[in-house]
């Protein structure tokens, strides 16, 4: 019995001894909307041209994205801009006026809490003063739309004040 042991245990060490390390293919994984290799490096979005990867063409939604915030956030039932938003709001109008040919909607959503309704009414008070902000900083009306979503898509599911946070938004989404 002793020596059965003994040789399962020195086969069991033989054959971990002997694995080695995947071979990294370089394929891409993604962790929500987040794309990488498995060597952790970043990894271009389809659409985007992979011989510049790295680099983000101007005047896309990635560049809005990364260059200058695409999301502002509000109080709990509220629709008055903070003064951290009106700052990301004064970029993104400079960057609008940068890229005169883009237009943008402005989605504006709310938290699960409250009926269906009263969300799709307080989003749409949210992105009505993103837009308002945008015009006031000079972008043309006619580039700027809005639409509610209420509390129809979240960006964080969880019911606690951190994910609430998170879903009481104003976006820009270049069209």
């Amino acid at each position: 019995m002793f020596t059965r042991i003994l040789s399962f245990m020195a086969v069991l060490v033989l054959v971990v001894g002997c694995s080695s390390k995947p071979e990294d293919t370089g394929a891409i994984t993604t962790d929500g909307d987040t794309l990488a290799t498995t060597e952790g490096q970043a990894a271009a979005p389809s659409g985007i041209d992979q011989g510049t990867l790295g680099a983000v063409q101007s005047g896309t939604q990635q560049d809005l994205v990364v260059n200058v915030g695409d999301r502002v956030f509000f109080g709990y039932d509220q629709f008055d801009l903070t003064s951290e938003a009106r700052g990301v709001i004064e970029r993104q109008a400079q960057w609008l006026k940068t890229y005169t040919n883009v237009s943008v909607i402005v989605e504006g959503h709310c938290d699960e809490r409250g009926t269906r309704e009263y969300n799709l009414a307080l989003g749409e008070k949210r992105a009505a003063a993103v837009r308002n902000y945008l015009i006031a900083n000079g972008v043309e009306p006619s580039r700027v739309q809005t639409i509610s979503y209420g509390k129809e898509r979240p960006a964080v599911m969880g019911s606690d004040e951190t994910s609430w946070a998170q879903n009481r938004r104003g976006v820009l989404v270049v069209q």
